[in-house]
């Protein structure tokens, strides 16, 4: 769920390995981020929707990820896909890291872009330089 820079990106590397994939989102426009030879299927719709679900084939989804903008859809629509439908492995994106620990609480496998991200910069900016190069103060 959710047809962004990640979410398109995921979907087109998942087709390209030949996995079955159904990506959804609101606005059809999103789709322009798919790959132009996507090999899956795009619909438009709510992911927080069952008919919207059912529709995308969640009844036999081996995983659901919910990667859009709002903290809340995404742990709404996985909430639905993991205790409705028993998805096996459903992944939800969650920018506020407070959230992700309450989400994880909830029986939600979840991540922090935003907790993710500022690791990786204080590790490059922490990183040995060679000899030369300025040193972060």
């Amino acid at each position: 769920m959710g047809c962004g820079r990640v979410g398109g990106r995921l979907a087109g590397l998942l087709a390209i390995e030949e996995h079955d994939v159904t990506i959804l989102d609101l606005n059809d426009y999103s789709f322009r981020r798919l790959p132009p030879k996507f090999g899956g299927t795009a619909l438009v719709g709510n992911g927080t929707d069952e008919d919207t679900l059912k529709k995308a084939g969640i009844e036999k989804a081996d995983a659901f990820i919910a990667l859009t903008q709002g903290d809340n859809r995404n742990i709404m629509a996985c909430q639905i896909a993991k205790h409705i439908f028993n998805v096996p492995r459903v992944l939800c994106r969650t920018y506020d890291p407070l959230r992700r620990e309450l989400f994880g609480s909830l029986g939600i496998e979840s991540f922090s872009p935003t907790t993710i991200f500022a690791q990786l910069v204080k590790e490059k900016l922490l990183e040995e330089k060679p000899e030369g190069e300025k040193k972060a103060n």
